[in-house]
């Protein structure tokens, strides 16, 4: 299986954590987690939780820019001249940690549809081993969204005590059905593509499959409003300006992700639901220690406001924000002015209280 491209220009930096037994029962041997870690030695951490397509990668370089650059940097909302930040790809990704396009050290061939099942829980333990073995033995804060704020939530629920505050942007406690409805269309268009044959294929880009499933993706995204403001049904020759967008994204996506890995991630966040084994959603949200803070975006058709603000209602001491844009679910990506400083105020206030304590 060809996975070029996929893992970024630059060689991944990697922190060993041996083996590692997740929920299901299953033990994988001599997993790594690649991460990306910027900021002053000995400056407080803050833990960054990466999207479904996201990396490890949020700062990025001048070459590359991250996919939260502009956000976090140099006199950004998230300042790494105050604070060192460290994000991991996920266990189960496709840069750098160990997923399905790793080699099964036992058969020397990569895993493929033969990786055990990881669960959000999972990440987050695999995460927080390596953070033990960095030496970081508590973090400032944890921030995340989709995926994220999946992980981030059961930051605050695992590791009660190691951070002191959570940001969690566009996400919810649980999977919504609609949700899940999304995600079965993007793995079916996979899975059922001949060229899958299992999820042994020779090469990520053969994968028309895959295209559709991005394609599908990007429909709950971004926003109608954002989409006809955009496009405006304008077309070229034979195919509307957004036909061609759509295929762009199609194409642009077997590039730099795994086929595997999507389908991975996507069971995994289907199963998200941070009330399981801890009762109702009500008695979950209480246990919570840290400082939670919650986004919501306008048009986001996955992770709404009305389930993101009633759940933060139920934590003490929680608080929410509500962001007006048009991009829907990708909000959390973009227009960083718009509410980047409630962010920052929030951050540095936080780590200004902990240094007067």
């Amino acid at each position: 299986m060809s996975i070029k491209n996929i893992t970024n220009q630059q060689t991944p930096t990697k922190v060993p954590i041996g083996a590692f037994t997740l929920e299901n029962g299953d033990t994988l041997t001599d997993v790594e987690l690649a991460y990306e870690r910027f900021g002053p030695e000995g400056a407080p951490v803050i833990l960054i939780c990466h999207a479904l397509t996201g990396n490890q990668y949020a700062v990025g370089s001048k070459e590359s820019p991250g996919w939260w650059k502009g956000l976090i940097g140099d006199d950004c909302p998230i300042d790494t001249t105050s604070f060192q930040v460290i994000t991991f790809n996920v266990l189960g990704g496709c840069h750098g940690s160990t997923g399905p396009a790793s080699l099964d050290p036992s058969k020397k061939t990569p895993y493929r549809q033969n990786f055990p099942k990881v669960s959000i829980r999972d990440m987050v333990h695999a995460q927080h081993k390596a953070l033990d073995v960095l030496g970081i033995k508590e973090v400032h804060a944890v921030i995340g969204g989709s995926l994220g704020g999946m992980q981030t939530l059961e930051w605050g629920l695992l590791y009660p005590f190691f951070m002191k505050q959570l940001y969690v942007l566009a996400a919810t406690p649980y999977l919504s059905d609609y949700g899940i409805a999304f995600n079965h269309i993007g793995a079916r268009a996979i899975e059922d593509d001949p060229a899958f044959n299992g999820g042994f294929y020779e090469d990520n880009a053969q994968l028309q499959g895959f295209e559709i499933a991005r394609m599908a993706g990007m429909v709950t995204y971004r926003s109608g409003t954002l989409f006809q403001k955009r496009f405006d049904r304008h077309q070229k020759d034979s195919l509307y300006d957004i036909q061609s967008y759509m295929d762009y994204q199609g194409e642009k996506i077997k590039e730099r992700f795994d086929a595997n890995s999507y389908l991975y991630l996507l069971e995994a966040m289907n199963h998200h639901d941070i009330s399981r084994d801890r009762g109702s959603l009500q008695e979950a949200a209480k246990q919570f220690k840290a400082k939670l803070y919650t986004i919501s975006f306008q048009h986001d058709l996955l992770y709404p406001r009305e389930l993101i603000e009633t759940f933060s209602d139920h934590v003490p001491g929680s608080e929410h924000h509500h962001v007006l844009t048009d991009y829907g679910h990708d909000g959390f990506l973009v227009e960083f002015n718009q509410w980047g400083s409630w962010m920052q105020e929030k951050i540095n206030e936080g780590a200004v209280n902990h240094h007067d304590n």
